[in-house]
């Protein structure tokens, strides 16, 4: 990860760690890069940006196209739209990259820029790299477009609803009967979602779906999904969906409003798909964080799996390089690749509705062979990260955790990338064997002198 851009873009509180002038010379830099790879046919390069509800998102808008254009290249703007939807139409439109402004399931006064190539895949970090080197006055100074060179800025609404059309057209069944909840967080998906469930012919009931700038992810969409659990039992709906800010996620409500999460999701689908001889190389591709339930489901359907580092885009590049054709997260970035190069709520959700209706079983049932293990996980400060993986007593304490939980569980060590901190996690028939796993690596660390504090 660079100084700016992490694993999903650059993300922070807008106007502070993210400010109208590190958008403005992101575009001059975009704008002049591309345009250096169009020297010899004459044409501009074309960009376009999607951004979410927040009320930042205009602004750094304003000062993407304005920096994309002042540079000589063409900005192309579907506004308020799902960061899917510009991975979609960056790869399918003839774009040479794709700028989406959001910060996903943040709080509103947070935001991003998340950064696609030409086929609509996450920005290579070497080109991050020299962005950040232009930002902080380490690039040479890149000149300025005059004349009729200066490039244009484009409303692109037609985009958005080519995407719209592109969703209703991957499903192979009408939704007539069925009442499906949407919560759409507030954000991107406010009118996609709608959309999309009215066109095939669902009888849709769409909560948080008001956006005024402030309340995007406010005590609703996937982070908050116990508000539209209460929805779909009060109402007696067949199902619902969450979504987060800039619906790259999707979480599933079954009738009895029960949560289905990113693993059971992955579940669900990875099996309909065996059924029907369409998951390429009978592998589903995971996250370490993903549920031992989801695994040891995976084995009784006589399904692969291969775990990546946390992040769909270590997901999808697993995907990618190996053919594989699913994967995703727990927390609801659930990739399609045949469909999409990057997580996609309410592709997840037409996918989904696919294997129910194939089927003509409730979620309840579809979901009920994947059991979800309780989880404890404790962030605890040390000394030194490395050091304390690295430890004889804190290895020994994890191996005897691990041989004492066999075939029942699980437990993991990992690193935040930002903070002295390790993440000790155990998976286990119970909450208090997973309390007792964990405790008992904690205690290795104290001993050994590397603690200093588990936190609150």
């Amino acid at each position: 990860m660079g100084k700016y851009f992490g694993t999903d873009g650059f993300r922070g509180k807008a106007g502070v760690v993210l400010t109208a002038e590190h958008a403005f010379k992101t575009g001059r830099f975009l704008g002049w890069y591309y345009m250096q790879k169009h020297q010899n046919t004459g044409d501009s390069a074309k960009i376009v940006i999607g951004k979410d509800t927040r009320r930042s998102s205009y602004m750094f808008e304003n000062a993407l196209a304005s920096g994309i254009a002042s540079s000589g290249a063409d900005a192309y703007l579907l506004h308020v739209t799902t960061t899917p939807c510009v991975s979609y139409i960056t790869r399918t439109e003839d774009f040479d990259c794709g700028v989406m402004i959001s910060a996903s399931h943040n709080p509103y006064y947070d935001n991003g820029i998340k950064l696609m190539n030409f086929e609509g895949e996450k920005m290579d970090d070497d080109l991050q790299d020299e962005i950040e080197k232009y930002i902080d006055g380490e690039h040479e100074e890149l000149p300025f477009a005059s004349e009729d060179k200066i490039g244009k800025t484009v409303d692109y609404y037609s985009g958005r609803n080519r995407y719209i059309g592109y969703l209703v057209g991957l499903a192979t069944k009408s939704y007539e009967k069925h009442k499906i909840g949407l919560d759409c967080a507030n954000g991107s998906s406010w009118m996609i979602g709608r959309s999309v469930f009215d066109a095939l012919g669902a009888k849709t009931y769409v909560i948080n779906n008001t956006p005024d700038g402030v309340n995007i992810n406010n005590g609703c969409g996937s982070t908050h999904i116990e508000g539209l659990q209460k929805y779909v039992v009060d109402n007696k709906l067949d199902l619902g969906f969450a979504f987060d800010g800039d619906a790259d996620r999707c979480l599933a409500v079954d009738e009895l409003g029960n949560v289905v999460n990113g693993d059971k999701i992955m579940y669900i689908c990875s099996k309909y798909m065996k059924e029907k001889g369409h998951l390429a190389n009978n592998t589903v591709v995971t996250t370490i964080m993903s549920n031992f339930g989801l695994y040891k489901a995976l084995d009784e359907a006589g399904i692969s799996y291969e775990k990546t580092a946390v992040g769909d885009r270590y997901v999808y590049e697993n995907m990618k390089e190996n053919g594989h054709m699913i994967g995703g997260e727990q927390s609801g970035h659930v990739i399609f690749r045949k469909y999409a190069h990057t997580g996609d709520g309410i592709l997840t959700a037409v996918m989904l509705m696919e294997v129910l209706l194939a089927t003509n079983l409730p979620l309840s049932v579809l979901a009920s062979g994947c059991e979800m293990y309780p989880q404890v996980l404790k962030n605890v400060v040390v000394d030194d990260k490395d050091g304390t993986l690295e430890d004889p007593a804190v290895k020994a304490q994890v191996e005897a955790c691990t041989a004492e939980l066999g075939d029942n569980g699980r437990v993991l060590l990992r690193k935040s990338g930002t903070e002295p901190v390790l993440r000790v996690m155990s998976e286990a028939g119970s909450i208090e064997e997973c309390e007792k796993q964990v405790d008992a690596i904690i205690a290795a660390m104290e001993k050994s002198g590397h603690l200093v504090e588990v936190k609150k």
